[in-house]
């Protein structure tokens, strides 16, 4: 914390040099610099001033990060000076936007170096996301907030520096194992200056690991060192003061390492499905193979039969007739009845027999009909059953096929209709067998595009944290497509499309945020 500093040009056009690379640098990293972007939303600079004398004065400033809506975290020995002289007040200035908010000191630990304000009246902050799990030695880290020697250099006035503006973000890495005895800290690498302290460390994905705190002193041209207070050190301080902090454990992965995971996941599931419809279909070969050559010999067989029987028939016929001949001769009428009648009957039977053999038409019949008994078959014997359309539905979340950096991962529940109808109120749209919703909140500084697939019974919301000029454009666009209810109907179809991809082009080209759930019928 420091209000004045001297420094020579050639130190002040190093240090802007500095800020020009800096944006190099950090797309060298791991992180997504829409993640490290998002993080900056909660990083706001505090400025401290004093009425001792009767006048307001500047007396210092650092930098704090957003817990709550309303509450602050940041160092103890920014808030220091509130706790010895009661004219000290606190002004707090976001990134972005236009508003400064007044706050006052609500909670001190100077043995962890921790602070919490609370802002006056009905300021409104974005809650940064914190981070509880461990972090790997040699881990991408930044360090962001407000240095003091770049407002020298950028020949910054007080009013300027009490102007919302983008924070400062620095490099570095972790080196783990190494901690302060006092308290938790996390030793790094990325460079802090008077000014930054109570700015978060984060990583890759933009989330909170730590505060930072202080550095090392290099001596004869030794390098510098950085020390943050860890996030159980806050946690266990916020707690303290009745501030539950919500924070995520699952690992930093890139959105580029997620989307290459799926692709090899969908080639060989691809693959899988190929492979088994190409031996499903030898196997129907080779089954409708031997049906057909079962069909045909029976066939065969049944014509052999038929043709013998008429054969004998027609023999019987002929006996007959030679024997009505002869009682014909004889003049005997009531055996020439018999054995005409007999003879007529065999012959009309013989033509019938013949003429009722199967034909070798009813081949491919008969295969037709083995075969879907065949497949009726398989499927009971399998259990294999139809995905009801409508229903409700519980979905878990897939870890491994996910990047957490904000958000609860309990089990989403939602009802399901088959015409995309979700819970009864909200209609999503079709699209290649996926259907698709984009949600634009009016209180939430976030973007979030939810598709569900039945097919596959996956479950998928990709989150986009955006800064107040970007939430704007994405409420201008949803707001030209207004749906509120469900309806299958194309003229809904065709705005919740449009509405779509209208807030898709204002939207990044990558999302701060994947979940990806299996569901199944509850």
């Amino acid at each position: 914390m420091t209000r004045t500093f001297m420094v020579d040009w050639r130190m002040r056009y190093f240090l802007a040099l500095l800020l020009l690379l800096s944006p190099f640098a950090m797309s060298q990293s791991r992180g997504d610099a829409s993640d490290i972007a998002a993080a900056t939303r909660s990083v706001v600079r505090i400025a401290v001033f004093s009425s001792s004398d009767g006048q307001r004065t500047l007396i210092g400033y650092g930098s704090g990060v957003a817990v709550t809506a309303d509450r602050i975290v940041t160092n103890a020995h920014v808030a220091e000076p509130a706790r010895s002289d009661e004219s000290v007040t606190f002004t707090v200035i976001p990134s972005e936007g236009s508003a400064t908010y007044s706050a006052r000191l609500l909670a001190s630990s100077p043995n962890k170096d921790l602070a919490l304000l609370q802002i006056a009246g009905n300021g409104r902050l974005i809650p940064a996301s914190f981070f509880s799990g461990i972090v790997g030695d040699g881990a991408d880290v930044f360090a962001i907030g407000y240095p003091a020697n770049v407002d020298i250099a950028l020949e910054q006035s007080e009013a300027d520096v009490l102007r919302p503006s983008p924070p400062v973000k620095t490099r570095g890495t972790i080196s783990s194992g190494r901690s302060s005895k006092s308290v938790e800290s996390l030793l790094h690498t990325a460079p802090i200056a008077p000014g930054s302290s109570g700015g978060p460390l984060a990583d890759s994905c933009g989330r909170v690991i730590g505060i930072n705190s202080f550095g090392s002193v290099a001596d004869g041209g030794g390098a510098e060192f950085y020390f943050a207070i860890s996030v159980r050190e806050v946690i266990t301080f916020l707690q303290s003061n009745d501030v539950n902090l919500a924070a995520v454990s699952s690992e930093c992965r890139s959105v580029a390492e997620l989307t290459r995971a799926e692709a090899e996941r969908e080639a060989a599931r691809r693959a899988k499905v190929e492979t088994e419809a190409r031996i499903a279909a030898e196997l129907k070969r080779s089954r409708e193979g031997k049906v057909r050559s079962d069909a045909e010999h029976a066939v065969i067989g049944e014509r052999e039969n038929h043709i013998a029987l008429a054969t004998l028939l027609l023999v019987l016929s002929a006996v007959a007739g030679g024997a009505a001949w002869q009682f014909a001769e004889r003049e005997q009428p009531d055996r020439f009845k018999i054995a005409a009648s007999v003879g007529g009957t065999a012959l009309a039977l013989s033509i019938i027999v013949f003429f009722a053999r199967p034909s070798f038409d009813e081949v491919d019949e008969r295969v037709r009909a083995a075969m879907t008994e065949n497949l009726k078959n398989d499927i009971a014997g399998k259990g294999i059953a139809r995905s009801p359309d409508n229903g409700k539905r519980r979905c878990v979340l897939q870890p491994e096929r996910s990047r957490v950096t904000v958000s609860d991962t309990s089990d989403v529940m939602f009802t399901w209709s088959k015409n995309g109808c979700v819970n009864g109120r909200t209609q999503y749209v079709e699209n290649g067998g996926t259907w698709s919703r984009s949600f634009v909140p009016n209180s939430e500084a976030q973007v979030s595009v939810v598709s569900y697939d039945p097919q596959n019974k996956l479950y998928r919301i990709e989150r986009y944290l955006l800064g107040l000029d970007a939430m704007e454009k994405a409420r201008v666009a949803r707001q030209r497509y207004e749906v509120t209810t469900c309806s299958p109907d194309p003229e809904t179809a065709g705005k919740i499309d449009n509405m779509n991809k209208a807030v898709r082009e204002v939207l990044p080209s990558s999302p701060n945020e994947i979940l990806v759930f299996a569901c199944t019928e509850k």
